[in-house]
């Protein structure tokens, strides 16, 4: 879906979510959970397990658990040896994100990361693919999570930044939520099929809308 325009204003600045956003993590998630399902004897359909898994992945399990009586501690155990593969072997950036981050520094702007993933990991994958965000915050800093706006709150502040030169990038409503709060403008991008109901001003099919969102509006 094409981007819309937003006062004629320019983004400086761009607050992205980590997973899903700045780089593809669903399908190997996805996958890993699948083949959860699959060994406890269950089936379930790619398109469904989506649907949970960009609500979150704890709703993911939760609700895979119930459905198909597999502990969730099953769950847990492939998402952990999930993330022990990423280690050596990360999921691919999104499309488009180095070139997004390009644009920004070209444009005199800056980029950040606000994420739920834990520091130690969030730093690993994005140093592995070479993508290098100002500053990333995480609730291991002490800050409680999305959808409360003190992560995105705490880049402005701590970077002297005006929160109207900002635009918080994510894929799920919780994103857009944490974005408006605290007073920045608002991008998710959409999966196909996967209802995401958001108060974001700007829904995005690729990071490729993103790039002419910034391009538009920095005019």
């Amino acid at each position: 879906m094409s981007p819309t325009a937003h006062n004629q204003a320019m983004y400086r600045h761009v607050v992205f979510d980590l997973g899903g956003t700045l780089i593809d993590t669903y399908p190997e998630l996805d996958a890993a959970l699948l083949e959860v399902v699959a060994l406890g004897g269950g089936e379930v359909t790619r398109e469904q397990v989506e649907t949970l898994t960009r609500q979150s992945t704890a709703t993911a399990i939760a609700g895979l658990s119930e459905r198909f009586g597999i502990p969730a501690a099953h769950f847990e155990a492939a998402t952990t040896a999930l993330k022990r593969r990423w280690r050596d072997s990360p999921p691919p950036a999104m499309p488009g994100a180095r070139a997004v981050m390009d644009l920004v520094a070209a444009n005199g702007g800056r980029s950040f990361v606000v994420t739920h993933r834990d520091r130690d990991s969030a730093t690993s994958l994005l140093e592995q693919l070479g993508l290098v965000p100002d500053d990333l915050v995480c609730p291991g800093d002490g800050f409680p999570r999305k959808p409360d706006p003190t992560m995105h709150r705490v880049i402005a502040q701590r970077h002297g930044l005006d929160p109207a030169d900002c635009v918080g990038v994510g894929d799920r409503p919780i994103d857009a939520q944490a974005a408006r709060a605290a007073g920045m403008a608002a991008a998710v991008l959409e999966v196909p099929g996967v209802d995401n109901d958001t108060v974001a001003e700007h829904r995005l099919g690729s990071m490729a809308d993103l790039l002419a969102l910034l391009t538009a509006t920095a005019r």
